[in-house]
């Protein structure tokens, strides 16, 4: 009887690196997130790279190659093309007898073992290393050129030592290194089109993210000697007091970057090991995309288009940070904005400015808030209302107020879902009977990514498992292509470039603005929804699959995080 292979969260248990309730944690992160435990361990920072490495090599009866301060073979290098180096994530270590020992970053991956075998006619012997030390080696040795950021950190790194760096930059010198350096994650950052930049202070490094297309990709660390000058130069590009690091401060930064204005809105929140830096970049032309750019299938544009362009009442759009609703109703108001009519906006903040729109900062130091904005906003005249988001009853009882008397009105909730937004404005404490009469339509929306174009291809073998947990049916699929990126160089691999939205339309009929005001619980009004013809997000999203649009794995993604199901 064969030896059963032992598990790598045992064997890291057993190790004492980790703990079994720190497995089981890594178990469920990786469910959610599509990603195996070795992956999980190390993103939720459980457990050290290249101990996950040492452990995987043993499982597999791999030897593992430390690269770190291993020698520079140059005529092993010349063993493998560059371009596989690069695009397999493979390095020669040199003959041994007649065969190539490599190094790998994936013990499962039999295919490139198989392709290499094949395309050199030679015998592979395998040895493991992490990702993240195998792409440095890559970008420092193989293609140096190809990674100014790599090679910035690492001259910095070896020319100067900790105690040199300090916390100080000068903000005149633009020759100097960590003001090289920070450009360089600035111009890359926006390059990739990230959306964030993440610098998270560590233990024992600091490291570097970028947000693509809402996942975060880890770019590369920073010596945690480089710490304090790197948050500084932020810090003063942001306008930021370099001498507070106890409490949490904002900024902004203003840039040209490849001939487009780019703003970046600077979050510093202090961390146990240091400080950490969000920026967020916000670029004019992301929310200029249209209505027809959304991703509304020809049901939901039509009710959209109709919506936006009644006399009064409200419409919600709801759904967490991050999926998309500030584009969306931005999209709408620049459909409505002509000389003709008066917008007014109440923001917090106000993350992008458009001509022919009067748009309001909230600031509630000084007592500036969405309700004293709404309140002075209504003696203004307008015909369309932006409420940046309806928070308690005092907002929404102003924003309902409005809608009432003439005004159209558009405001974000935080819901899962587009029924349940009525509910909610009804435990804030608004009348029933309001809250009924007032709202026109609520449109619950997440984002999924899209496949990449240049490297879309059938995907011939699906994961049923997957499929089915979507809730798709054998008469659904017959017949029907699955499609997926198989990854380039102008989607980074990923195999995905860009993002559209998955919507859930909803329009009261007058069966829902009687359980509104009965205060019928959201169980009611989802159904008497579906009965009036809505279609549920991840309805939405599976109709997408089957048009090409995005992956089963990635509506999965969506759809483990967020609870979505069908009725």
């Amino acid at each position: 009887m064969a030896k059963r292979r032992k598990k790598l969260g045992e064997m890291l248990v057993d190790r004492g690196v980790v703990t079994a309730d720190g497995v089981t944690q890594a178990l469920e992160y990786g469910m959610e997130h599509g990603k195996r435990i070795g992956e999980s361990l190390i993103e939720l920072e459980l457990c050290d790279e290249n101990v996950v490495a040492e452990s995987l090599a043993e499982q597999f009866g791999w030897e593992f190659t430390n690269l770190d301060g291993h020698a520079v073979d140059k005529e092993a290098l010349e063993l493998i093309p560059s371009k596989m180096i690069e695009d397999y994530l493979v390095l020669p270590l040199g003959m041994v007898g007649d065969k190539l020992k490599i190094v790998m970053t994936d013990p499962l991956d039999l295919e490139t073992l198989d392709l290499l075998h094949f395309r050199l006619n030679k015998q592979i012997i395998p040895t493991l290393s992490p990702v993240s030390k195998v792409k440095r080696f890559i970008d420092k040795f193989v293609n140096p050129e190809g990674d100014v950021l790599s090679q910035t950190m690492a001259s910095i790194d070896q020319e100067a030592p900790e105690e040199e760096i300090g916390d100080t930059v000068d903000d005149e010198d633009a020759d100097a290194p960590i003001i090289r350096l920070v450009n360089l994650i600035i111009t890359e950052a926006c390059h990739s089109r990230a959306s964030d930049i993440h610098i998270e202070a560590m233990a024992n490094r600091v490291r570097v993210r970028y947000r693509i297309d809402g996942v975060c990709h880890v770019r590369d660390d920073i010596p945690k000697s480089m710490q304090g000058a790197v948050i500084t130069r932020f810090k003063i590009m942001a306008g930021i007091d370099i001498g507070e690091k106890r409490l949490p401060t904002d900024g902004r930064i203003k840039l040209i970057v490849a001939g487009s204005p780019i703003d970046f809105r600077v979050s510093c929140l202090p961390s146990y090991h240091g400080e950490s830096i969000v920026l967020r970049i916000l670029r004019p032309d992301s929310v200029n995309v249209g209505i027809t750019a959304l991703g509304f299938g020809d049901a939901d544009y039509k009710v959209f288009s109709e919506i936006i362009k009644q006399p009064n009442g409200i419409f919600l759009v709801t759904g967490p940070t991050g999926s998309g609703k500030t584009t969306t109703l931005y999209a709408a108001l620049q459909e409505l904005n002509r000389p003709d009519m008066k917008i007014i906006t109440a923001e917090d903040p106000v993350e992008y400015n458009f001509a022919g729109m009067n748009q309001c900062q909230v600031k509630e130091d000084i007592g500036l808030s969405f309700s004293t904005i709404l309140r002075s906003m209504l003696r203004q005249a307008p015909n369309i209302i932006l409420v940046g988001e309806i928070r308690d009853r005092e907002v929404g009882d102003v924003a309902i107020q409005a809608a009432l008397t003439g005004h159209l009105v558009f405001s974000t909730l935080h819901t899962n879902d587009a029924p349940s937004a009525i509910t909610r404005l009804i435990d804030m404490g608004i009348k029933p009977f309001l809250v009924a009469s007032a709202i026109q339509a609520i449109m619950a929306q997440r984002l999924v990514r899209v496949i990449c174009s240049e490297c879309k291809t059938e995907d011939k073998n699906p994961d049923i498992q997957t499929l089915k947990q979507l809730g798709f049916t054998d008469d659904e699929l017959h017949g029907k292509t699955i499609f997926k990126g198989a990854g380039c160089q102008r989607c980074g691999d990923s195999g995905y470039r860009g993002r559209l939205g998955i919507f859930e339309m909803v329009v009261l009929s007058t069966e829902m603005r009687e359980l509104a005001f009965k205060q019928a619980p959201t169980s009611e009004v989802r159904a008497a929804a579906r009965r009036a013809g809505m279609k549920s997000l991840l309805e939405d999203g599976k109709d997408k699959i089957l048009r090409g649009i995005t992956t089963p794995e990635d509506l999965l993604r969506i759809t483990q995080a967020e609870g979505l199901a069908i009725d």
